[in-house]
């Protein structure tokens, strides 16, 4: 099967950090589905692995979690799927990566592809989708106010593919008002068109603007960048009680200052239910479900922020870039396996 892959770290513009390739088709065993990838979305996650990462010695690493493609073929154990099933999911961080024609993926972590999506509206949603909710129901709990505030809930990178699809799950699935940041004026047009009902600049300090709000102190933050440069303000704008949640990977975390106001963290990390096997780990494919429904019924929409062609590995060398950068809007897709090019 054709992939994507490396065999060791390099920045973005030499051409060994991602490389076509040639690998033996995977074969489903357990609770298994072998997924035809028919298009596969770039996560800051693939950024940090692929700088990072150092595979053994002559072995390729393929990256890539978030995918939609068809069901090939399915292990003995497996229940909830079938031959022919269109899925999507965001897949497991010590496994095998979707940057592949094929690629083996437990069920329990599996939805069935929303049914209005193509097939790059699809694979932009699932890391994000399962990042988000878990951060606002399972960890920060949004629905369950903090005492003395109006419901309010301040997303840090609204234009961001968390932000974005955050934005949505809070509008849609409570009535807390919510408040993302965003620095340009075409990512501040797409948080407002996203529900965010206010949204203010992280560039400043973040706690006057916050402050200049009808809403009064927020009970949540949910941060998803550049949290210690902001922890100052969210400490100071947060209400007493409140409760912060981050996913980003700060080179230290001082949590002192959250004592003087009984501020509860959190973290979160997507791939904790699947690397753990835990024993609710079918929770994601249950959400993904739940997503899919609400995608079909007219109430969410994709996230899909720019397509950048065939799978490959020239164009997911450009996807990479423009994370990098952190210039990007929404989440960058790839779809379709085009010309091979130059197959190590």
């Amino acid at each position: 099967m054709r992939a994507i892959g490396f065999q060791s770290p390099h920045p973005i513009d030499n051409a060994d950090a991602l490389r076509d390739i040639n690998l033996p088709d995977p074969v489903p065993s357990g609770r298994d589905l072998l997924v035809e990838i028919r298009a596969i979305s770039v996560n800051p996650v693939d950024v940090k692995v692929r700088a990072s990462a150092k595979p053994e010695s002559g072995q390729w690493r393929v990256l890539g979690y978030d995918a939609a493609g068809v069901v090939k073929a399915i292990g003995p154990d497996v229940t909830s799927f079938a031959i022919g099933d269109e899925v999507f999911y965001a897949g497991a961080l010590q496994r095998p990566g979707t940057n592949a024609e094929f690629h083996l993926v437990d069920e329990r972590i599996v939805g069935h592809k929303p049914r209005t999506l193509d097939w790059a509206q699809a694979a932009a949603l699932p890391l994000t989708t399962l990042t988000a909710w878990e951060m606002l129901f399972d960890r920060l709990d949004i629905r369950r106010p903090v005492p003395g505030t109006q419901p309010s809930l301040l997303i840090i990178g609204g234009a961001g593919g968390v932000g974005s699809i955050a934005t949505q799950l809070a509008r849609v699935l409570t009535d807390i008002t919510v408040i993302a940041t965003a620095s340009r004026p075409e990512t501040q047009e797409w948080v407002r068109d996203l529900g965010a009902h206010y949204v203010i600049d992280h560039r400043q300090p973040l706690a006057p603007q916050v402050a200049q709000l009808p809403t009064g102190a927020p009970g949540f933050v949910f941060s998803t960048t550049e949290t210690t440069q902001h922890l100052s303000n969210i400490v100071e704008l947060l209400a007493p009680q409140g409760h912060l949640g981050l996913i980003d990977d700060p080179a230290e975390l001082n949590a002192m200052p959250l004592k003087r106001k009984s501020l509860s963290l959190h973290w979160e990390l997507m791939f904790t239910r699947s690397m753990y096997a835990t024993a609710d780990m079918d929770h994601q494919g249950k959400i993904l479900n739940k997503v899919a429904a609400l995608i079909d019924g007219g109430r969410i929409r994709t996230t899909l922020g720019e397509h950048f062609g065939p799978i490959n590995a020239k164009n997911l060398r450009r996807a990479h870039a423009l994370i990098e950068s952190g210039r990007a809007r929404g989440k960058l897709v790839l779809e379709g396996f085009g010309s091979a090019g130059d197959v190590a």
